[in-house]
């Protein structure tokens, strides 16, 4: 195992050996290859260059107290960049393609998988782009899908402590016929100038509105939002939202705790009627929310008034990374185990 500061990892990029690369050639996907290079080379008028054709996800890896590895849900990430590659008219991957490349990349990086306890993780960032050349505006003929892997420290600063988030209202991060609903990376460079507005002034990220009435709550910067009223666990629906499946988990979870779960658009209003609030996604699995401000109005939402994070919140969060780690009994079959 690589000699690496576990506990003090940030999320970021850090060099791993391997990647592992496939390209769709003349109809078909060829051949996987291992790669020790950070590097693609790419024609000057590839489609992802010039027309936003790509997309990606972000998968973590597991090392369990019983040595074993895990990876959690990799079918719906499979699944979901399969719909952002329709939805902008690039070959899908095959399942049995990722899981193929998955496994190969996490056993070729297996000495950077961190050790259970220190709140990292192996990230996979599987990407699909279009690489053959066009100059009019037109899907390419050529593509290619990588995944490579790094280990990572908990997305906030904050771990799982709660943190202030800022309501936008003179940014949109999509359209409502849009790309919203798919994982490609023009809906994140969107977001982008008002995400470093909010954190010059103090916030954590942002709480993006709707783009058509500018009345309800879309994402939470990178993240689903989620907000906890008596015994419901409510989420914002809408095509401008990408389907995540760390919430889709938290449903889950949360249902089976006994709660009523809404997936319903939610009005930015319904803010001063919950108890408690998150963002929830890959990379930060929850992260609690103690304060919104509306940029615009200076209406303030607190929670959190004694520091820490809800009951409910902390129990779905520690029920979801039991599961991850392997510290929970995992009878939704959600957890692949790497042999």
């Amino acid at each position: 195992m690589e000699n690496i500061d576990w506990g003090g990892l940030p999320f970021g990029y850090y060099r791993t050996h391997y990647n592992v690369r496939c390209y769709y050639r003349d109809g078909k996907w060829g051949e996987i290859e291992v790669s020790s290079s950070e590097y693609i080379n790419i024609h000057i008028a590839a489609t992802c260059l010039h027309y936003g054709q790509e997309c990606f996800e972000g998968m973590k890896v597991f090392r369990g107290k019983d040595g074993k590895i895990r990876v959690f849900r990799w079918e719906e990430n499979a699944k979901r960049m399969q719909n952002s590659c329709e939805g902008i008219m690039m070959a899908e991957p095959p399942l049995e393609l990722f899981r193929e490349m998955m496994v190969k990349v996490i056993r070729m990086n297996e000495r950077f998988i961190p050790p259970p306890d220190h709140g990292a993780a192996l990230y996979l960032r599987p990407l699909t782009i279009g690489t053959g050349p066009q100059v009019g505006v037109k899907p390419a003929d050529e593509y290619l899908f990588l995944i490579f892997a790094g280990p990572v420290g908990p997305y906030f600063k904050e771990g799982f402590n709660p943190v202030d988030v800022q309501i936008v209202r003179d940014y949109d991060r999509t359209a409502p016929h849009g790309t919203g609903h798919i994982k490609v990376g023009g809906n994140y460079a969107a977001s982008l100038k008002p995400a470093a507005r909010a954190k010059k002034e103090g916030f954590s990220t942002v709480l993006f509105l709707d783009a058509k009435e500018n009345k309800f709550i879309d994402e939470a910067g990178p993240a689903n939002f989620f907000g906890i009223k008596g015994n419901s666990y409510i989420t914002p629906q809408s095509h401008t939202i990408l389907p995540s499946i760390t919430n889709k988990s938290l449903r889950q979870i949360a249902k089976d705790m006994g709660m009523n779960v809404e997936h319903r658009p939610v009005r930015v209003e319904e803010l001063e009627g919950f108890d408690e609030v998150g963002a929830c996604g890959t990379a930060a699995v929850i992260s609690p929310i103690k304060k919104i401000i509306d940029r615009q109005t200076g209406r303030v939402y607190e929670y959190c008034k004694d520091g820490k994070a809800g009951p409910v919140s902390t129990k779905l969060y520690n029920t979801l990374k039991g599961i991850q780690e392997g510290k929970i009994e995992d009878r939704y079959g959600w957890t692949m185990i790497i042999d």
